[in-house]
């Protein structure tokens, strides 16, 4: 660069030297050798009279690696802390600095060893990897001058493709061993139980960056084509889910609207336009400006701007797999495959090997989330909410999901891999001991009867029915395979499902229940309403009674196949005895409609209602003689009881279920259904709780529904009760001022000996 300005590299210049790199970088030589031919390129390219490359090592600094035209004595030597001098701005900041007098900048840090006094312009660009720092660049001239934004940005690209070649080839040498190019010190991160268990196996990411091979493109008109049709490709996708033709509602429909946005934002096209063209392939230029937006927005004070980097990484995954021309990131997994990600959705945990995926680790989410509960069905470790989670592992790096503390250890230590073997050594154990138990009747001390069952969603939970010794399906989530498949499941793949169901069930009961669509469970096919509160909206049994035409092609799918079976059917979120009666009209008809073309009608047919939302509560004397049997749904109850959303966050923890209010509700439901002589179980998540079930037989219930993990566990602490004995001194601590009792309650089980 020379002081009487310089116009910016032409695509050819620029593609000429990505390639000149690209080959010293490969030559097989030593690391620092390479360093060293890549600042004599550089430099002379670009008529600089200084190029330095600066690495982070482990230490939190950065070192001075290679450089032409400073003094060479001062490689290795020169070391700056992450906020000191214009490289450590560079550094901390994760973006560019062009300054046309270094000297006078408030950051500058003189280095006599580095012999720089003569230079005054100064141009420092970020070498980012998956958003984070790992070195910096610089070019100097002795002149004072501005450098033009087209000189940056080739810079910039330089770096990027600079980056990915010296994490990608040099990571494994020994010059570079203490060199943070990746995190790579053990860590560990606290979040949040998602799915019960212990495992360690690498990190697989669900998506995975741009990888060196793919980064220059041959053929760069071709590539700009490319881009262009995906980003036009991308924005018509959005467009539409926009107009409704996709529904989106609540906090996804806001995403939606930043999607929009960003989307047709000019600056981001240019970006994107403006590196393809300068010999980046189309994925290596959405990678490049991720890498960039991820760096400015984690430096950002303000909270809601950082918090837009999901809608930015969304939004960049989303182009890259139209420009892959697919809609999902389904691929090949090692046996020990732990998946990470920001979050997910139950069918991109689908996407994934069930026998070798081993462990999930989100950043995100929440453990009333689907792909929490599809965790659970499935038996994989998952703890969520690890905050910098994406950006603190490598892809293949060995890693520890404790999901007994919801803690994630990364890279972890030998003596805490140690101690992890140990720990599932006794989970092993106890998982035989839970074995040979499987097939006993769940039965107290004192002689009571109890029915364990286990709530599935998908076929394969079938197997596992019969693993772990279910005595029969409480709950069968039927959502599932409408949120899984591209489009609306027509009335013969309803009924083959359906009927596949039933028959890997034999002859234990299987209670199915009809759809709970809406709120957090979103179609892709289906237009749905933006709603404020889409929890307390429209879903479950509202749509399915306003949309009669929907629940009855579900309803008339279960008759067909059952095929003269006994047919359990259970509404959800009922919250008023006309919305029950309404409902149960609709399966009398579709009888009807069975019986006068000769089908088969169920041997017996049983119809229940779940009872989730507090209005019932006052209204059990009218409901439930209605009624063939009903179930709790304890995760909605808590919700709607405490008015807490069982999504948020910030709200999941905050009410405990082990507390006077929702315990006198639930002594309320067994009282009066006990009366009624009405069959009740409770199918929520705290039945498969050793705990919280020791609770719920306390207060009268003999039917639990569970995630299968919990089976073992709730029949040992079953066998070990003195249920009479229990139930007194539960009674007692109901009347209780305290906000939760689950001290109270743990002392108790301790007391009266209790296995939990």
């Amino acid at each position: 660069m020379s002081g009487q300005g310089h116009a910016a590299m032409t695509v050819r210049g620029q593609r000429g030297l990505l390639r000149q790199i690209r080959e010293v970088m490969a030559d097989g030589s030593s690391a620092q050798a390479r360093l060293d031919g890549v600042v004599q390129i550089i430099a002379n390219s670009m008529v600089a009279e200084v190029c330095s490359i600066y690495l982070r090592r482990t230490s939190e600094e950065l070192e001075l690696f290679a450089t032409e035209g400073l003094n060479r004595a001062a490689v290795h030597n020169t070391r700056l802390r992450l906020s000191e001098g214009l490289v450590g701005e560079v550094a901390r900041a994760g973006q560019p600095l062009s300054l046309t007098d270094a000297p006078s900048h408030p950051s500058f840090a003189y280095r006599p060893e580095t012999g720089e006094d003569p230079y005054n312009s100064f141009l420092g660009v970020p070498l980012l990897r998956g958003g984070r720092t790992i070195g910096v660049l610089v070019v100097q001239n002795r002149a004072m001058r501005q450098y033009h934004e087209e000189e940056v940005e080739d810079l910039q690209i330089i770096a990027m493709v600079l980056a990915e070649m010296v994490a990608g080839d040099l990571i494994g040498g020994d010059e570079l061993k203490d060199i943070e190019l990746a995190p790579h010190r053990p860590e560990r991160l606290k979040g949040a139980v998602f799915a019960d268990g212990l495992t360690q196996g690498v990190v697989i990411l669900h998506e995975v960056p741009v990888t060196p091979d793919h980064l220059l493109a041959d053929d760069p008109q071709a590539e700009e084509k490319r881009m262009l049709k995906g980003i036009d490709d991308l924005r018509a996708q959005i467009d539409e889910m926009f107009e409704g033709q996709h529904g989106l509602a609540g906090p996804t429909f806001d995403v939606l609207e930043t999607y929009r946005m960003f989307a047709h934002d000019r600056g981001w096209t240019r970006n994107l336009l403006e590196a393809v063209r300068s010999g980046l392939t189309a994925e290596a230029a959405v990678e490049r400006v991720r890498n960039e937006q991820r760096a400015r927005l984690n430096n950002a004070r303000d909270t809601y701007m950082r918090e837009r980097l999901h809608d930015l990484e969304d939004l960049g995954n989303r182009l890259l797999r139209v420009l892959a021309g697919k809609n999902t990131t389904a691929r090949d997994i090692p046996e020990n495959a732990i998946l990470v990600a920001r979050d997910l959705g139950p069918a991109d945990l689908l996407e994934y090997d069930r026998k070798r995926l081993k462990g999930i680790l989100l950043e995100e989410g929440s453990a009333a989330s689907h792909a929490a509960i599809v965790a659970r069905a499935l038996q994989i470790p998952c703890v969520g909410r690890l905050s910098g989670l994406r950006d603190k592992v490598n892809q293949n790096d060995p890693v520890i999901v404790d999901g007994e503390t919801g803690e994630a250890y990364l890279r972890p230590r030998a003596d805490i891999i140690e101690a992890t073997g140990a720990r599932m050594d006794v989970r092993a154990l106890r998982r035989a001991e839970f074995d040979k138990i499987k097939d006993a009747p769940a039965i107290t001390r004192d002689g009571h009867r109890m029915t364990l069952m286990m709530n599935a969603g998908l076929e394969f939970d079938l197997d596992i029915m019969h693993e772990v010794g279910a005595e029969g399906i409480g709950l069968f989530r039927t959502e599932f395979q409408f949120m899984v498949s591209e489009d609306l499941p027509r009335l013969n793949r309803q009924t083959e499902l359906y009927g596949r169901v039933m028959d890997m069930a034999g002859d234990k009961p299987v209670t199915f229940r009809t759809l709970d669509l809406g709120g957090d469970k979103i179609l892709p096919y289906m237009e749905m309403d933006r709603e404020e509160n889409p929890a307390l909206g429209w879903r479950a049994i509202r749509m399915g009674l306003d949309r009669p035409a929907l629940l009855r092609m579900q309803v008339r799918a279960l008759i067909i196949a059952a095929r003269g079976r006994e047919l359990r059917i259970m509404f959800p979120m009922v919250a008023s005895v006309d919305e029950f009666r309404q409902a149960r009209e609709l399966v009398d008809i579709e009888c009807q409609w069975a019986k006068r073309r000769g089908r088969a009608l169920p041997s017996i047919l049983r119809v229940g209602v779940m009872i989730e939302c507090p209005s019932l509560l006052w209204h059990l004397d009218a409901l439930l003689p209605m009624v063939d049997f009903a179930s709790v749904g304890t995760n909605d109850l808590t919700q709607y009881l405490f008015a807490a959303d069982r999504t948020n966050p910030r709200m999941s923890d905050r009410y405990d279920v082990l507390s006077p209010p929702m315990l006198r509700a639930l002594s309320v439901i067994q009282k009066a259904a006990e009366d009624s002589g009405t069959p009740v179980s409770v199918c929520g998540e705290i039945a498969g709780r050793p705990l919280e079930a020791f609770v719920l037989l306390a207060l009268g219930f003999n039917r639990l529904s569970m995630p299968p993990a919990g089976l073992g566990q709730v029949k040992r602490m079953v066998l070990s009760l003195d249920v009479e004995t229990a139930s007194k001194a539960i009674q007692r601590l109901m009347t209780s001022s305290y906000g939760s009792l689950r001290s109270e309650v743990l002392a108790l089980a301790r007391k009266l000996n209790v296995a939990l």
